[in-house]
């Protein structure tokens, strides 16, 4: 019997999804795991600069794995053709990929899967292409991904639900990300052996209450703004990207400004820091996860924001 009356719970929204129609799920490595049951996928390859969970769900789901390598413009380098049954997984790494790139991929290599969890706001290359996103990267919420596929699962999904998950991201609305930062790291690990699920009530209804118009502008906004100022130095050939996830700068001593910043509160991530393990020194995955600064540019802040960053960085001498 449905509940009528009685206290007032959180607002039910009504904009539109700007992935409205794709298939939506609890986190972006299921993404993967429904494209692996639903198309059948027996064989991958991976890029190595890339964190260990896809590769551990891979590895749960038994598919076998091959690996492949990127360029310094974040282009995969595949010296030899994947085989018959292979599908190549193409990371969109800060949205540098461009759309007829992706589709020129899928012309050579037939099987291919973009990851777009670092471009939100580009829409997938085409049809026939097996896209996702992931939410929690972009928008303050506790689980969430879109997943572009012409196949369907032939079994019902549970939802996920969140309401005991969204305490850090409410804390840190009110209060300093430090006293939340647990509960954050938490979150994140609790997908690690979730199953698919779809996305919960709760991430629907807040992803139906966002201005993505001005998401987007000011993520561009900020992205450019930066790269006016450092893209001098940056070693990094960059393009704009609309509604872009992060600046990526890079220093040769990338390692220590991230230090830096991060002791003047500044967060800034150390991406794919798996790859210290699973790669050499000397390659360039390496050399990437260890000395690139991924710089916040999202919704929150504005050119100001952007100068104390800019403040900072001279600060250290980077300019």
């Amino acid at each position: 019997m449905k509940e009528i009356g009685g206290y007032i719970e959180f607002e039910s929204y009504y904009g539109t999804l700007y992935h409205e129609g794709a298939v939506k799920l609890n986190c972006g490595r299921n993404c993967l795991a429904y494209l692996i049951e639903a198309c059948g996928i027996k064989q991958i390859r991976l890029p190595y600069f890339l964190c260990s969970s896809v590769k551990n769900l891979c590895a749960k789901y038994g598919v076998k794995v091959g690996f492949y390598r990127i360029d310094e413009a974040f282009r995969p380098v595949i010296e030899d053709a994947p085989g018959a049954d292979e599908w190549l997984y193409i990371v969109n790494y800060y949205g540098q990929l461009t759309n007829d790139e992706i589709a020129a991929y899928k012309r050579k290599f037939g099987r291919v899967i973009t990851d777009n969890s670092q471009s939100y706001f580009q829409r997938p290359a085409s049809a026939d292409v097996p896209t996702l996103y992931t939410c929690r990267k972009y928008f303050g919420v506790p689980d969430g991904s879109f997943l572009y596929t012409d196949k369907r699962l032939e079994r019902e999904l549970t939802a996920d639900e969140t309401f005991e998950r969204i305490h850090y991201i409410l804390g840190r609305f009110e209060r300093s990300a430090g006293e939340f930062y647990k509960e954050s790291a938490d979150n994140n690990k609790f997908f690690a052996d979730e199953p698919i699920k779809q996305m919960s009530k709760l991430t629907e209804d807040l992803l139906r209450s966002f201005e993505y118009e001005r998401i987007i502008a000011r993520r561009t906004e900020n992205f450019r703004y930066l790269h006016d100022r450092l893209g001098g130095i940056n070693k990094l050939a960059l393009t704009v990207p609309e509604g872009a996830f992060m600046y990526p700068l890079y220093l040769e001593n990338g390692a220590e400004v991230k230090k830096a910043l991060c002791a003047a509160k500044i967060f800034v991530p150390t991406l794919w820091g798996d790859v210290f393990e699973s790669c050499d020194e000397n390659s360039l995955e390496y050399d990437y996860a260890k000395n690139i600064v991924p710089l916040p540019i999202d919704q929150r802040y504005d050119s100001e924001d952007m100068d104390i960053i800019i403040a900072k960085l001279e600060k250290e001498g980077v300019l």
